[in-house]
């Protein structure tokens, strides 16, 4: 059991299975995503120079519908978080949400900057309106809203757009907040954070999406996969992301190379996050659940 979910290699490895046979729904991407391949593939000669993150930030704010001043691109959603976290220092987060907030505040404190992840990771419900967050995560808000961002101008929003992208090996992250914090917040990180393949790459693979249209493919996939949950007694919560919290069933689909999220981490030792998969993987999960 990780941290983050995306074990399939490891799983594959520890069965002596081929990786290709495994169907990893523990790390929860968008099942509809065009391939990224063919797109980063068109950039491979930015391999031989140094990063610049300005054309994509645009491209990004552009889509994002936001000033240039108020984003800035990280290595992966996870670099967002703790540059955020090593800002403000002292903070707060619930031990049931994601881990890596807890990780990276250098000091806990329930009266400092709250984080929470929106949908609500794992179980997958949005923040009603009257919920507020001084950090919110919305790495899954595009997939289960179809809009990118909730909004509140008071708080800053840290993203992930691998997940919305599937391309989680490219590491594209982001923070939006004031001027003023980013500016910060660039500061504190590293030179070339960004790898040149994400950035040059950045403005076609947003060519690709469409938020409405994938939001509602994802949710047509999300109502067939509680179906079939329920269908096999696993008890599936209700959910608005592109993944499902059951019963635990990690054990036997593992053993038939199927990997799902135990979610021990977040404080529920006898339940799994299962990402919404594709028709195929649904066909192929309906073959094996027990």
């Amino acid at each position: 059991m990780t941290e983050h979910g995306g074990n399939g290699m490891a799983v594959a490895q520890s069965l002596g299975l081929d990786p290709a046979q495994v169907l990893d729904l523990s790390a929860s991407l968008n099942p509809v995503a065009p391939d990224a391949t063919p797109v980063v593939a068109r950039h491979l000669d930015v391999l031989q120079r140094y990063p610049d993150p300005a054309r994509a930030t645009a491209a990004l704010a552009d889509a994002m519908g936001i000033e240039v001043d108020r984003l800035l691109l990280t290595n992966g959603g996870s670099e967002a978080i703790a540059l955020v976290a090593a800002d403000v220092r002292t903070g707060w987060a619930d031990e049931c949400d994601f881990a890596l907030y807890r990780r990276y505040l250098p000091e806990l404190d329930p009266a400092g900057t709250t984080f929470r992840s929106n949908p609500h990771n794992p179980t997958g419900r949005l923040a009603g309106a009257h919920e507020h967050a001084d950090v919110w995560d919305e790495a899954f808000y595009p997939l289960a809203t179809g809009h990118w961002s909730r909004g509140d101008d008071d708080s800053i929003v840290v993203g992930s757009l691998t997940k919305l992208l599937a391309c989680p090996g490219l590491r594209i992250g982001y923070v939006v907040a004031d001027p003023t914090t980013i500016e910060r917040l660039r500061r504190r990180q590293p030179q070339w954070a960004v790898n040149g393949l994400a950035c040059a790459a950045l403005p076609d693979l947003l060519d690709t999406v469409d938020l409405p249209a994938t939001a509602r493919a994802v949710a047509s996939l999300r109502t067939q996969l509680v179906d079939l949950l329920t269908e096999h007694g696993l008890n599936p919560h209700p959910s608005d992301a592109n993944y499902v919290v059951c019963d635990d069933v990690y054990a036997e689909l593992a053993k038939q190379g199927v990997v799902v999220r135990d979610c021990a981490a977040f404080g529920l030792p006898d339940r799994v996050r299962i990402a919404v998969p594709d028709e195929r993987g649904l066909a192929r999960l309906a073959e094996v659940l027990p």
